[in-house]
């Protein structure tokens, strides 16, 4: 039997939880029992009753167990973690380093880091969903034959049609998938399409929007400041077959992230085979190939209207980022071949 916690609703629509769920449901299809534990949604910021919840769960589970921990609360959590350790055999699960969250201010960078750092020297395997994560948790002293490397694997699904904007003369259509948190950076996005008014163009976001209630504000504002509720659209979480369509009719996908672990997002991208311009910061160059994609420095404004205007501008440039999509999708791994994999790392464990 392998335990997962996993902080609030595995069901939740974010990256993170769609790992999550993915796994689970591919390990329990290779013949291994899993059960899902859930923990207070507050981690990685736990309250008092959210931490004796899960101790509460830790104490129920029999001697000798495997238990996975999702990393939103296993590096929140560290005395509970090395209370256990000597019952439990534990597993992290870490999609990105706690620390490098955007909006922290340098003593909540410094607090978390020491806290994931306390709480990895109990876990007995670490698992992440990328190299760029590898190589971060061994820079913070995780020792490498502990870490294993199991990328999200994507869902087939045909080749996006797009708006056909320069054909038909309609706007140019681009999609942003991302929780609307600080990270994600849609504040850059706005700022950087606010002058390029005079193209023809609209941004569809899809992602959260109650997870971070001062940036969901800051980004309405930004809208209305531009003049951009036309054109700017806020859809929150869809239902997966929204998103799909929301996919099959972009032109582009559009991602100003800070930090991303993996960027599932970004692989679902290019599976439909859309052109990317994003980030060059965490694993994004390591997801998404040069030939797909422009990659820009976070945070640079200028560097985005420019690529951005270029995108809309230049259509021999967005067709040979398109041809690059849809030459990597065809080396996306699937959700079968990431759960065989994240078996192998759990060999010996459960």
């Amino acid at each position: 039997m392998l335990y997962v916690m996993v902080p609030g609703d595995i069901a939740s629509l974010t990256g993170g939880y769609g790992y999550d769920r993915q796994i689970v449901s591919g390990l329990r299809q290779l013949g291994c029992a899993v059960s899902v534990l859930a923990l207070d949604g507050s981690f990685p910021a736990p309250h008092d009753a959210a931490l004796q919840h899960a101790a509460d769960l830790m104490a129920q589970l029999p001697h000798g167990a495997t238990v996975l921990v999702d990393g939103l609360a296993f590096g929140a959590m560290p005395e509970l973690i090395e209370a256990h350790a000597h019952r439990l055999r534990w597993v992290a699960l870490v999609h990105h380093p706690l620390a490098q969250e955007t909006g922290l201010s340098e003593s909540q960078k410094q607090r978390l880091s020491t806290s994931e750092q306390r709480a990895l020297q109990w876990a007995s395997r670490v698992i992440v969903t990328s190299p760029a994560t590898a190589r971060a948790l061994q820079g913070d002293g995780v020792p490498p034959e502990r870490i294993r490397v199991v990328m999200p694997g994507t869902d087939a699904a045909p080749l996006a049609t797009g708006s056909l904007g320069s054909a038909r003369g309609k706007s140019l259509s681009l999609l942003c998938v991302a929780t609307v948190t600080p990270r994600k950076g849609h504040a850059i996005l706005i700022e950087a399409l606010a002058e390029l008014q005079d193209r023809a163009w609209a941004l569809h976001c899809v992602g959260s929007l109650s997870r971070d209630d001062a940036s969901v504000r800051a980004l309405h504002s930004a809208i209305a400041l531009y003049g951009l509720q036309g054109r700017v659209h806020l859809h929150g979480e869809v239902s997966p077959e929204h998103l799909a369509e929301r996919y099959a009719h972009a032109d582009a996908f559009v991602l100003p992230s800070y930090h991303e672990g993996y960027g599932m997002a970004l692989a679902e991208a290019l599976a439909v085979g859309l052109p990317i311009i994003s980030t060059a910061t965490g694993a994004i160059p390591d997801t998404v190939p040069a030939a797909a994609c422009e990659l820009l420095p976070p945070g640079d404004v200028a560097a985005w209207r420019q690529a951005l205007a270029r995108l809309m501008d230049d259509d021999q440039w967005r067709h040979q980022l398109t041809v690059g999509a849809q030459t990597a999708r065809l080396q996306l791994p699937s959700w079968q071949t990431a759960s065989a994999e994240f078996a192998a790392a759990l060999h010996g464990f459960i």
